[in-house]
This record gives structure tokens, C-alpha cells and sequence, in this order.
């Protein structure tokens, strides 16, 4: 299907979101999908007018949530061995990551943009869910830190529990 964008700059990130997201409703019984599958999905639909090289390395790593950045650091994916799917609420996401979890409507071609509403209906996600809770956890990384600045950290414990009965 030739489908070129209508004078949109289609980021590589929603091509792969939107590929995935057409695998998931052709193929309703299928959870997970392979990088070769969404990139073979992607090219088929042709939204951007050619096939990119980096709509597999997107869907390989810079899409995906549970894997560390470098550098893009999209949630729109989730990895379970080399197979992907769609960000579900509830999956865990690299604390560093906190990209899109979905495309800007007004950055896809319209005939796509209902699908992010699908997206969020049917894996439950938020804007900003995915990530909170680990995330404020994370984010206490080092505090307190300067209480045993330069000090042992065991003699530190002990010090703290003189006196205790």
C-alpha cells in the first residue's frame, strides 16, 4: 500500500509505533512480534514515501521501554527476549526512560491518529504512567549520601545504634 505522509515529517519512532500498532489489530491473537515483522509492517504501509534503515534499530532499541537509552528514550514498545509489542500499563520501564509512549496526533497522517486512542484504550496507559513508581525510586538514588560522607559505612551503622538497649 502506498501511503505517502500528506507533507508530514513522520518520525521514525511513530512509523514503528504505528506499524506495531497495525500488527496488534490484524493480528489480535498474536502478543509479541518480531524487529523484522514491525520493520516489514512498516515498510508495507510506506507512510513516510520510502523504507527507512532506522525503523529497525527503533524497534530493536530506541522504542523500546525496559532497555536502557542510547540515546532515544521513547517508551512505545515493551521487550520480552528479541520479540516486542505495544507499552501496557503496569510493564516495568527503564528508569531513564521517559519519552512518548505514543505518536503526536498532529505529527502522523490523519487516517493513523485514531489508533493512538485504540492504544491507550486497550493497554490502559497514561501519558505519564509506566515509569512513576519506579521512577520516584530512582530518584532517591544517593540521598543521603553526606551523612557518611567519608566515613565507613559500617562504623557509621554501629555509631548510630550506640545506646541502643
Amino acid at each position: 500500500m502506498l501511503a505517502i505522509a500528506e507533507d508530514l515529517d513522520v518520525k521514525v519512532a511513530d512509523e514503528v509505533f504505528i506499524a506495531t500498532a497495525l500488527l496488534h489489530r490484524e493480528r489480535p491473537d498474536q502478543e509479541y512480534f518480531t524487529v523484522a515483522e514491525i520493520a516489514q509492517r512498516a515498510a508495507r504501509e510506506n507512510i513516510y514515501g520510502q523504507q527507512r534503515p532506522g525503523v529497525r534499530i527503533h524497534a530493536s532499541l530506541h522504542c523500546v521501554a525496559n532497555k536502557a537509552p542510547n540515546p532515544a528514550n521513547y517508551r512505545m514498545l515493551f521487550a520480552v527476549g528479541k520479540k516486542r509489542r505495544l507499552l501496557k500499563a503496569g510493564d516495568i520501564v527503564h528508569p531513564e526512560r521517559t519519552g512518548k509512549i505514543w505518536p503526536i496526533p498532529d505529527e502522523i497522517p490523519e487516517r493513523y491518529r485514531e489508533m493512538i486512542d485504540w492504544a491507550k484504550q486497550r493497554y490502559g496507559l497514561q501519558p505519564d504512567s509506566g515509569s512513576q513508581w519506579l521512577g520516584s525510586i530512582m530518584a532517591m538514588r544517593g540521598m543521603g549520601a553526606d551523612l557518611w560522607a567519608g566515613e565507613n559505612p559500617d562504623e557509621y551503622v554501629n555509631r548510630l545504634r550506640e545506646g541502643w538497649d
